[in-house]
């Protein structure tokens, strides 16, 4: 995996909900860990763009429903800086249902990708079908 330049704004905390968008069948799911975060004491881990997570599922097909799952983040509401400076902002928190790989597990990406999740994750970028 190829590290991301700079300091990343992590805009979603844990407990915090995000939209998948993708075909799994799963709908809402709710960040229940973030691997490898090293943060403060008492302080709840925070994940940004192109970061995996651990998610239950919340809503969506009872196979999928109340599974424990990898997800990767590919769009959230906090603006955060572009090295080119631009800052960018989307209007949901969204992610990919994943292995813990990184493979995705369905085959079609709904709506806007962000370009660190694609760069980082090569098998989101060839599902997406907008990176932005």
């Amino acid at each position: 995996m190829k590290g991301l330049a700079g300091k990343q704004t992590r805009g979603v905390s844990t407990g915090g909900r995000l939209n998948v968008i993708d075909n799994t069948g799963a709908k809402t799911a709710q960040i229940v860990a973030v691997p490898g975060y090293h943060g403060t004491v008492r302080r709840y881990p925070r994940a940004g763009i192109g970061d995996i997570v651990v998610v239950t599922v919340k809503k969506g097909s009872p196979e999928i429903r109340k599974q424990l799952v990898y997800a990767v983040i590919v769009r959230q509401r906090r603006p955060f800086r572009r090295a080119d400076g631009t800052m960018v902002q989307f209007e949901d928190n969204a992610a990919v249902i994943t292995t813990e790989t990184g493979e995705t597990k369905g085959t079609d990406i709904k709506g806007p990708v962000a370009r660190e999740a694609a760069e980082r994750w090569p098998r989101i970028a060839a599902v997406a079908s907008m990176i932005v």
